[in-house]
């Protein structure tokens, strides 16, 4: 248990590090690059793969099979939070409208569409060119992707609980398409915004050079302008709001564990495959069904959630970054690059077309830039490249964006455990063809919202 506590102190350590870094480097503040990537990058040179390679020094083995475990721990409470305070009615009261439906079609479609070209790659590799892939292999450019750095855990996590020996390196492999996919979707984001701004595009955005000091350093000085990490829906008379929002999320994760070691203990059929975080999710909505059927909503704040579940990310992020098995990724170099090129045309392809079919002179650019850096990023890389075009928010594109997203955090991780399961048992091309017949499935979706929208 101690091991536990040093290693959290270590990259506690790192954290910290990697703030200071970015605050003084600047390639850092244009690149928006999280100080957690920064920080895991340091503990990969200072750990074996790098200096340990070059020097006698290294950190502790112990340490190094606790780090290389924490994703896939972390990302359990993370995931088993989604659904947690998570509502689909808009103001109106009319549930999800036209522009959130298409919104959240396009980020499935997009979704889809990167399992394909993960797994497709994984075909030809193995089919055309006799290269040794193993079975999963495909799955790491959603996961990194539209995941990001803590789902790469989840796949770790996933393939570990099925006793597949190159978990690791499969979350080694996920890691390294989140870190290009984050940079690389902020450098592209940003590229974009600029382009735009100069033909006119922008509805907002005129001068692409005015972007706060503040964001590209990643703090306020000024204490007026911090913002508050949410309510405060308990007093410390009775229990600390922070504790009190933790504890419902653990104990979900408690029963999570418990109902998954007697399914497995029993040996019920399909649901014995499930991770653990796919019951915490399941758990989770019932328990926030209750909590608004017993009326007891004011005691949740999703703010107060978010925070709780970015700094486990955090922690999740720079570990994961750390114990990046290089040797191991770069003899996968060829296959991880072609799916990452091909991921970026093809996402980016993708967005720009529906954008403009569906949300023309309706800030069209603005939706297409805020999904374009949730499909390479994380949800607050989007935010990011939203917040540049709209610094005030003013467009209801956050709104429609937030719900979208939404649909597709409860459904994603489904989805690409599925694809796991089906990929080891027939091969890349089923999860190919799933996806597929998914893709038709939801432009059809897609193509009704517009028509309800437009008569309406």
């Amino acid at each position: 248990m101690q091991q536990i506590f040093y290693v959290l102190c270590y990259l506690s350590f790192l954290l910290i590090l990697g703030v200071f870094i970015k605050s003084k480097v600047k390639v850092f503040q244009e690149l928006f690059i999280p100080a957690s990537v920064i920080g895991g990058f340091i503990g990969l040179i200072l750990g074996p793969e790098v200096l340990g390679r070059i020097f006698s020094f290294s950190l502790p083995v112990t340490w190094l099979k606790e780090m290389v475990l924490l994703p896939g721990i972390l990302i359990v409470p993370v995931v088993a939070a989604v659904p947690l305070g998570l509502e689909f009615k808009g103001s109106n009261g009319k549930g999800v409208v036209r522009d959130v439906g298409i919104m959240g079609g396009i980020l499935f479609v997009v979704t889809f569409l990167q399992e394909i070209i993960g797994y497709f790659v994984n075909f030809v590799c193995t089919k055309f060119f006799n290269i040794d892939l193993y079975k999963s292999f495909g799955v790491e450019l959603n996961a990194g992707f539209s995941g990001g750095h803590g789902t790469a855990g989840m796949i770790g996590r996933t393939l570990h609980e099925m006793n597949m020996d190159y978990w690791a390196l499969a979350q080694g492999i996920a890691t390294t398409t989140a870190t290009f996919g984050l940079i690389g979707g902020i450098l592209l984001g940003i590229f974009l915004i600029n382009r735009a701004c100069r033909k006119g595009e922008t509805s907002l955005l005129k001068k692409p050079s005015d972007i706060p000091m503040e964001l590209k350093r990643g703090y306020y000085t000024d204490i007026t302008k911090q913002a508050s990490i949410g309510r405060e829906t308990m007093l410390s008379s009775s229990i600390d709001v922070l504790a009190f929002h933790v504890a419902i999320i653990f104990s979900v994760c408690g029963v999570s564990y418990i109902i998954l070691a007697l399914i497995k203990k029993y040996k019920v059929p399909v649901l014995s495959s499930f991770s653990v975080w796919a019951f915490a999710m399941v758990i989770m909505i019932l328990v926030w069904k209750a909590i608004k059927k017993l009326g007891l909503e004011w005691c949740v704040d999703t703010k107060v959630k978010s925070k709780i579940t970015s700094m486990l990310t955090e922690f999740a992020v720079v570990s994961a970054v750390a114990t990046l098995p290089l040797k191991a990724v770069f003899s996968y170099f060829v296959p991880i690059m072609a799916m990452m090129i091909l991921g970026f045309i093809a996402t980016w392809w993708c967005i720009k077309y529906f954008s403009y079919r569906y949300y023309k002179g309706n800030y069209a650019f603005e939706r297409a830039v805020a999904m374009l850096g949730t499909c390479l990023g994380v949800f607050l890389t989007g935010l990011l490249l939203l917040r540049i075009c709209d610094p005030e928010f003013s467009t209801p594109v956050l709104g429609d964006y937030s719900l979208g997203f939404s649909l597709t955090a409860l459904m994603g991780p489904i989805l690409m455990v599925s694809c796991i399961s089906l990929s080891i048992a027939y091969g890349p091309l089923v999860p190919v063809f799933l996806n597929l017949g998914l893709i038709v499935i939801f432009l059809g979706i897609i193509i009704l919202l517009d028509k309800k929208g437009r008569t309406a």
